[in-house]
């Protein structure tokens, strides 16, 4: 049996992030296969740490929240101290794999593992220039990068990045609810709700979206928005969170915003709409909200950017990013008034996700540590 710990220093349980939620599959992954998994975040404790059994603090890393990439390459100026402590953890609880979830936010940028252990780097966004250097550093220092889609592999490759020794390793689903019969479904698609489950973010296009709301439009519309521990910009997630309750106001009838739910509650909310709209105006490298809408059988509409229209299939509906988001809207009607349509896409949605269960992602990850090299 193997021992596998996993980096990221802005972890915590049900925190509204992709990475997150693909490390805490994987780890109930290969905890089901018989693995041990442990997870290495930045302190201090918290409430709902109890949540992951595998997590351990680190004492030598603090961020304040939200944090900046600023504020991390500062607690990381000095890297000396979360280089011994990240290196003693390892060497006492004979970890033989360990998986930097980031290349700075992970610590894949300085690779802390004793000689003999395994080193794997996680890919979940696309390489930017600003940050080329500290991908450059840490896939020189990784014995396999394990990007989260094909969509991931071919961007890189676009930019130039040798991308031969890659291994995809897709994000598990924790869980997968009952799917509604054919009967909920139809309900559901004659006068279900429109759900949405987001972090806070611009880039999000939740807003937007809902500024395009057509006038005749007369469904609730569920929103869920998550503020997160990260921002890329400075007060990013408020303006997100502004904007949307600007739109709420415009629209109160319909339109109302949700607190945040746990990993677990997102499926089972998902299973009681209509349909869900993926409006993010940048490319998703993957999407854990639309897989997870796909497991319980809801179709999804989104922008023919990212990875998503590939995970969706046939499962719903894709419009061009040029055409904006009154297309959406259009596409969204037109689902759900076609019956047979909208009952083939919801039939196509749970196939979609078979590759995506905690098991078969640690499966995937162990094939592909296995034949790195340290």
């Amino acid at each position: 049996m193997t021992t596998v710990a996993f980096c990221l220093l802005t972890y915590r349980p049900d925190h509204p992030s992709g990475i997150e939620r693909s490390i805490a599959a994987l780890a109930a992954g290969l905890r089901g296969l018989g693995h041990t998994a442990v997870i290495l975040a930045g302190g201090p404790g918290e409430q709902g740490d109890e949540a992951e059994p595998g997590l351990i603090r680190l004492a030598s890393v603090r961020l304040p929240r939200p944090a900046l990439n600023a504020d991390v390459l500062a607690a990381l100026a000095d890297p000396e101290p979360v280089l011994a402590e990240v290196s003693r953890v390892l060497h006492d609880l004979s970890v033989q794999v360990v998986c930097w979830a980031a290349p700075v936010w992970g610590l894949g940028h300085l690779s802390p593992a004793p000689a003999g252990v395994r080193t794997a780097l996680m890919m979940h966004n696309t390489i930017r220039p600003t940050s080329a250097d500290a991908w450059a550093k840490a896939m020189a220092a990784a014995d396999v990068v394990l990007p989260a889609s094909p969509y991931l592999v071919a961007a890189a490759h676009r930019d130039g990045w040798d991308t031969s020794a890659w291994r995809v390793v897709p994000n598990g689903l924790l869980t997968v609810p009952r799917t509604p019969d054919r009967e909920q479904r139809e309900r559901l698609r004659a006068s279900g709700p429109l759900r949405l489950v987001s972090r806070a973010a611009p880039v999000k296009g939740q807003a937007e979206f809902l500024a395009a709301m057509p006038p005749h439009w007369d469904r609730p519309v569920e929103v869920v928005l998550a503020e997160a521990d990260f921002e890329f910009e400075p007060g990013e997630q408020a303006a997100a969170l502004t904007a949307c309750r600007a739109q709420a106001a415009r629209r109160p009838d319909v339109v109302h915003l949700l607190p945040a739910l746990r990993w677990q509650q997102v499926p089972a909310f998902f299973a009681g709409a209509a349909a869900t709209v993926i409006s993010s105006v940048e490319p998703e490298t993957f999407s854990h909200t639309a897989a997870e809408a796909l497991s319980t059988g809801t179709p999804v509409i989104t922008f023919d950017h990212g990875y998503v229209p590939t995970l969706i299939g046939p499962a719903g509906r894709v419009v061009p990013l040029r055409s904006g988001f009154p297309a959406v809207w259009a596409a969204l009607d037109d689902l759900l008034a076609d019956a047979d349509a909208y009952h083939a896409a919801s039939s196509a949605a749970p196939p979609r996700i078979a590759p995506h269960t905690p098991e078969k992602a640690a499966e995937a990850f162990l094939a592909a540590t296995a034949t790195s090299t340290p």
